[in-house]
């Protein structure tokens, strides 16, 4: 039905439009009586051979939203509903802010491929912390939080330790962000000097707490091999408990788009298919460096089963989608799901052979 019936005509509009379009039906569809369970019926299947324990958290199915569609935190149960085996919020800041001005975001269809540069346009965390506590999550979900764009990086660590203390309580895990391209200065912070003042601070104000809330790290695929090596060295030696690789890219590698055009939307992070391999890369490369010891969300170019499984075969302990969602529809959770399966089943048969 998506893809033959909604998304023609959202694509219609410009992304931001249908955005806020398809989140104002889903709010809709709260409120017509049966809606929640047909959604569940047709989209979401139950997978018990694909759950697993990651980052001491269950996971009911490896396929997770990546951060950015939900930004505000106000749609993780509806997206749970399509079978997410759990959802990333956000990216969430101490304050809210406009983000950066209009148009800011744009589709690559023949690519499917989206850049944008919204610049962490979102309502704040107490609004987030708001809707949680009147609708409570029934699926995993994590926080991604990071500065404000108006916060100077000298105090940016005060803007994460804001943020974590005040969803502590309310989400399950924490992603930080420190690799969006879209705010100037933000990927700086990915400089271990910046990096180990914002981590150490929240390691030390989580030993306060009785609950135990996994930190992720979100890394950027434009980093070098020494900037990645230097990330993964710090990790392991800090007790961060695992990293989302990547982000959106500044590269238009892998565009068909005509150069003007592509010169014509100007900056901006890329997503989409042409950022799967190099991000399948990154994955690997970080799981080598750290030699399996650190787990690893695998998110960029996934628009199928076969995707999620490279990302899996590289050393993603879970995956995420993004773009995906928007090309592909909600049954791209179920095909991604049907294809873990059958890899595993082979597998398991290959190895009792």
């Amino acid at each position: 039905m998506y893809k033959h019936f909604l998304k023609p005509i959202l694509f219609q509009f410009n992304p931001e439009t249908a955005h806020n379009l398809l989140f104002s039906l889903l709010a809709f569809l709260r409120y017509v009586p049966g809606a929640r369970a047909l959604i569940r019926a047709f989209y979401k299947k139950e997978s018990p051979k694909l759950a697993r324990e990651v980052f001491g958290l269950h996971f009911p199915n490896p396929v997770g939203l990546a951060g950015g569609l939900d930004k505000n935190g106000e749609f993780y149960n509806d997206m749970a509903n399509f079978g997410f085996g759990f959802v990333e919020i956000g990216s969430l800041t101490p304050k809210p802010q406009d983000g950066n001005p209009r148009p800011r975001c744009f589709r690559v269809p023949q690519d499917k491929a989206i850049i944008n540069r919204y610049g962490i346009n979102n309502k704040g965390v107490k609004n987030a912390v708001e809707h949680i506590k009147k609708d409570r999550p029934e699926v995993i979900v994590a926080a991604n939080i990071s500065k404000n764009t108006t916060s100077v990086n000298d105090d940016a660590a005060k803007d994460y330790e804001s943020a974590f203390a005040l969803m502590y309580d309310f989400v399950d895990m924490f992603v930080l962000n420190v690799s969006c391209p879209n705010v100037v200065g933000l990927t700086a912070l990915q400089d271990i000097s910046f990096l180990s003042d914002i981590v150490d601070r929240l390691l030390d104000l989580r030993r306060y707490y009785d609950t135990y809330r996994p930190i992720l790290l979100k890394v950027s695929p434009d980093l070098s091999t020494d900037q990645i090596d230097d990330i993964v060295d710090y990790c392991l030696r800090s007790g961060i408990d695992g990293i989302v690789a990547g982000n959106t890219t500044r590269s238009r590698d892998g565009l068909t788009l005509d150069e003007k055009k592509i010169e014509k939307i100007g900056n901006g992070g890329m997503s989409g298919a042409p950022v799967h391999k190099k991000n399948v890369e990154l994955v690997r490369y970080i799981n080598t460096k750290a030699q399996g010891r650190l787990p690893i969300i695998g998110v960029g170019g996934i628009m199928s089963g076969e995707d999620a499984q490279h990302m899996i075969d590289a050393g993603a302990s879970l995956v995420e989608i993004y773009s995906g969602f928007i090309y592909e529809g909600p049954g791209l959770i179920k095909q991604i799901i049907n294809h873990l399966e059958s890899a595993e089943s082979k597998i398991v048969k290959e190895t009792n052979q």
